[in-house]
């Protein structure tokens, strides 16, 4: 029975080939393939994969990884997804120089000292390593504080976990997020007693338009209405041009006539 059962668990547990990788790509040289998707094939060995050398975007979630060694000669690699898998260690990423966003949700990362290998990595902006959508996550997301760690430890990272942590837009999100969570108290615990009343967010005349933007307005207006007239004179000398046409042929006269 229990040689059957591990029968059965080779079978579903597939090593790539280069078959695999030409079937699913539709190019017959592996050098040509630029974009790969092997989802849910429970995959446990990578096999011939690292001769992609061209590749840029692959997708390997939701498989039965646990070394990534073949990925270590993908110099190329933009964009890779390695979610739900059961990969403890990431040192052969270290090598994928042009390497931009990485999602590792769902494995067995135990601290942060596993991203130590990616420090080299000066492309690398986004980093996923949690996933509450799909109920991903590592062992190092336990500790709360892990994200301020992460920034420590590889700098370049603008966003972790689909959050952006530094860069452009970071002060936004983070506005953002703080009203969100400052309305939330509020209607949690009721409107509460505002000294001297209620104030307005905007001071009085706001939106009232500015010299600069009154004229710029206004000109843009006079263009409008320009480009209108203009229109309206050459729809007038079309139905003048199309009437004359018309007479010429005497059409109106003739019920044996067709117009194409």
């Amino acid at each position: 029975m229990e040689a059957k059962m591990e029968k059965d668990q080779e079978k579903e547990t597939p090593k790539v080939t280069s078959e695999l990788l030409k079937s699913r790509s539709g190019e017959f040289d592996l050098e040509s393939i630029l974009f790969l998707k092997l989802r849910r094939l429970a995959i446990y060995d990578l096999g011939c994969i690292g001769e992609c050398l061209n590749l840029e975007r692959l997708d390997l979630s939701n498989n039965n990884l646990t070394h990534l060694g073949p990925l270590a000669s993908l110099k190329q690699l933009a964009v890779l997804n390695l979610s739900a898998n059961r990969v403890s260690s990431l040192e052969p990423l270290g090598s994928c120089d042009g390497l931009q966003s990485l999602n590792v949700a769902g494995n067995l990362l135990i601290s942060v000292d596993s991203l130590q290998c990616l420090v080299g990595l000066r492309k690398l902006e986004s980093l996923r390593l949690r996933d509450p959508v799909s109920n991903l996550s590592n062992p190092m997301c336990t500790t709360g504080a892990y994200r301020a760690t992460i920034l420590d430890v590889l700098p370049t990272v603008k966003v972790i976990d689909g959050e952006r942590i530094n860069g452009q837009g970071s002060d936004l999100y983070q506005l953002c997020k703080d009203i969100d969570s400052s309305l939330k108290r509020f209607l949690s615990n009721g409107p509460a007693e505002m000294n001297g009343g209620a104030k307005p967010w905007l001071e009085e005349g706001y939106w009232d338009l500015k010299p600069a933007q009154s004229t710029i307005i206004e000109e843009a207006y006079k263009q409008f209405n320009d480009v209108l007239q203009e229109c309206k004179e050459l729809s007038k000398r079309a139905d003048d041009t199309i009437e004359q046409a018309e007479r010429a042929l005497d059409i109106r006269n003739d019920p044996d006539s067709y117009v194409f």
